[in-house]
């Protein structure tokens, strides 16, 4: 191990000093790339200094891109001459029509070269853990849509998980588990309260119709967090909802359908089909809303109007965080996207 020089008399922080120092070494070639530094343990002994401030310097080392470390094997001198480019795993839930809106959005913006794998754990923390054991330690970003089922048990085990990840490697993408400290990334849509505003901007045309009905499956994951927002807005604006696990057969006027569940499903179909047996025309006689916004709504029935987070400016943060490779959170905030249907 080379030298360093600390003393720790001086008014200039020791984490400090260790941090400049290392960094010098890198510099001028007494440690070069691959090569192992000591344990913190060691390190601390050593130079006789408490393990925190070690623990504290290489933190920053590591967020700096100086050092970098495998779980098990300890920490070691970065390779620079790579950092033209980075190599991103993304740990989606599932692949769609939005998750592909994220990438988009990430490649719109990305400065550097990158190598990016896409692995999907299907809101299943078992396949999660695999694939996190697979590959901790093999990318310089991880970006997760941090999507499982909300009992307390699976989300206490997921933010463990989670939190092995390296605060300066992790973005958080589409939700935000708010209780996992520490400075990495979070790029969020808040599914408890978005609905509300996103209702709110068409809250005039609300003044016109007879009832909202909200199409839900049992299955939706967050389908009882958004039930509150919308109960929420309804009850504040004085307009009468129902919530229904499917579409109803007969249609009546003055109604409007808001369908949290892929507008391009059967559901969208069979409102359509329905409504036309009984002579009804959208964005006449009644309404649609959907959740969520992909490219394809603006030709739907003439142009769909949905309330949806943008999932494009989402995937653009992803990318001005590892340009600027600072790490910071952003609520990316609801928009009701107005058009033919309602």
């Amino acid at each position: 191990m080379i030298k360093l020089n600390i003393d720790t008399r001086s008014k200039h922080a020791v984490y400090k000093q260790l941090v400049d120092e290392i960094i010098a070494a890198v510099r001028d070639g007494r440690l070069k790339a691959g090569d192992i530094v000591p344990s913190m343990n060691e390190l601390s002994d050593e130079l006789d200094i408490s393990k925190e401030t070690v623990k504290r310097a290489y933190g920053i080392l590591r967020e700096k891109g100086v050092l970098e470390a495998h779980q098990g094997k300890g920490f070691y001198v970065a390779d620079t001459s790579k950092k033209d480019s980075v190599s991103v795993l993304f740990l989606f839930d599932k692949f769609s029509t939005y998750k592909q809106e994220i990438i988009s959005g990430y490649q719109e913006v990305k400065t550097r070269k990158s190598e990016d794998t896409i692995l999907l754990f299907n809101q299943d923390v078992n396949l999660f853990e695999y694939f996190l054991n697979e590959n901790l330690g093999k990318f310089d970003y991880y970006v997760v849509s941090p999507h499982f089922p909300l009992d307390a048990e699976s989300q206490a085990r997921a933010a463990k998980l989670i939190r092995r990840i390296p605060n300066h490697k992790l973005i958080m993408i589409d939700r935000w588990i708010s209780d996992i400290p520490g400075n990495y990334g979070a790029i969020y849509q808040d599914f408890a309260n978005d609905a509300y505003n996103g209702l709110t901007q068409g809250l005039e045309k609300f003044k016109d119709v007879s009832m909202l009905k909200v199409v839900i499956l049992p299955s939706s994951l967050y389908g009882p967090l958004m039930e509150k927002s919308i109960r929420k807005f309804c009850k504040d604006n004085g307009v009468k909802v129902k919530f229904l696990p499917n579409v109803p057969k007969d249609i009546d006027k003055g109604d409007v359908f808001l369908l949290l569940n892929s507008q391009l499903d059967s559901g969208l179909l069979s409102i359509w089909e329905n409504a036309n047996t009984q002579g009804l025309k959208v964005g006449e006689d009644y309404f649609i809303i959907s959740y969520n916004e992909s490219p394809i709504d603006r030709i739907v029935l003439g142009g769909l109007t949905t309330i949806s987070t943008d999932f494009t400016e989402m995937g653009r943060e992803v990318g001005r965080m590892m340009n600027e490779k600072t790490m910071w959170k952003t609520h990316i905030k609801f928009k009701m996207n107005k058009r033919s249907t309602f």
